[in-house]
């Protein structure tokens, strides 16, 4: 199957639509030809379940986190807009304060939506009824071995429950497949990670043997699912004070996820 040419990368510049996080719904659309590529013929991406997010007011999508490279978030986000159409509301996803302070990188991710990880934020953005992504594995998720694909690290301590609560926003839990292939991670340079700052520096198959060409993330194919959403708000409002219930809700999030994981490996058809 022949591919379509590369469409032209949309410009950095602010657009007179930028809201007060960064992002510009300008730019989200003039970077919708790159992630259609990257969606329908590079990774081949299956959405299911984007039915099941509410349509109105905030909701907290808690999704695994893996690929070296995250670039779960957007894919989540192109599914959901290629299944709402008209009616899509562009998430808001955090990002490890890391990212930010990549040159270029920084403000394409802010441009499209991306937000420095932090509570405050979190809180700030669901409050104002933005649908947020969230990936409670973090950094320990997104950069594990290739030897550990599909078994997810824990939730933390939980912080996303409280955040819910607080905000009064449903979770949805996600899982995602595929995009721990993208990057098959087989080592790590610490020295190189300590020098640039980055929480680690991987090496894959391909990078950095093949230089700039081993950044080419493989073509692996892809199923996003958003599962049923969890209401919190028939809790007593102490709930949030209790640390053993708080911490019971997110183990409950981390295991429906990683079954949507596994049942998802089941269904796809072949990692390629």
């Amino acid at each position: 199957m022949r591919l379509p040419p590369l469409p032209p990368f949309p410009p950095l510049t602010a657009g007179p639509r930028e809201d007060r996080w960064g992002y510009d719904p300008d730019f989200a659309t003039a970077a919708q030809p790159w992630l259609d590529f990257m969606y329908k013929r590079w990774w081949r991406v299956t959405t299911t379940g984007v039915d099941r997010l509410p349509r109105d007011g905030p909701a907290l999508i808690v999704a695994n986190h893996a690929g070296v490279v995250p670039w779960d978030a957007s894919m989540m986000a192109a599914g959901i807009r290629r299944h709402e159409g008209p009616d899509y509301r562009h998430p808001r996803f955090l990002v490890l304060d890391w990212a930010f302070s990549l040159p270029w990188a920084s403000v394409g991710i802010r441009r499209f939506g991306g937000v420095p990880a932090s509570p405050h934020n979190a809180l700030a953005l669901l409050k104002e009824g933005h649908r947020v992504m969230v990936f409670p594995e973090g950094a320990k998720g997104v950069g594990k071995p290739f030897s550990r694909r599909y078994r997810l690290e824990r939730f933390g301590r939980g912080g996303f429950i409280e955040l819910a609560m607080k905000a009064g926003a449903p979770i949805v839990p996600c899982a995602v497949v595929g995009s721990e292939e993208i990057y098959p991670k087989i080592g790590e340079l610490p020295l190189i990670a300590r020098i640039t700052g980055a929480p680690y520096f991987p090496i894959t198959p391909t990078f950095p043997l093949l230089g700039p060409f081993g950044a080419i993330p493989l073509p692996s194919r892809w199923r996003i699912e958003f599962d049923e959403p969890m209401a919190l708000d028939h809790l007593p409002s102490d709930t949030v004070e209790d640390r053993a219930k708080v911490f019971e809700l997110a183990e409950e999030v981390r295991q429906r996820i990683q079954a949507k994981v596994f049942s998802n490996l089941v269904e796809r058809e072949g990692a390629f």
